[in-house]
């Protein structure tokens, strides 16, 4: 499943924020934020993409940079949230 989230991330951020030029993407270490990749608006635009991809709901305590400013931390913050039970 991690190859598959992380292929899904990296497009969406290709496309959406790097006009398709994938040779812009930084490591998936990288900071998203400090290498000006996304803003504000990106981070809104990124949350909508991953409860829409990956039928998460993102509560306000989960858009933090721990879980959104770089893809290894999207990619695990997708693992994480998989795995836990939905709260009615």
């Amino acid at each position: 499943m991690t190859d598959t989230v992380r292929a899904s991330v990296r497009s969406f951020i290709t496309d959406s924020f790097l006009f398709g030029d994938a040779a812009s993407l930084p490591a998936d270490d990288g900071s998203l934020i400090a290498g000006d990749i996304i803003d504000s608006t990106g981070v809104l635009e990124l949350v909508a993409f991953i409860e829409d991809t990956f039928s998460i709901t993102m509560s306000d305590a989960d858009i933090v940079p721990d879980n959104l400013d770089s893809i290894d931390n999207i990619v695990a913050f997708v693992g994480r949230s998989a795995k836990q039970p939905a709260v009615a």
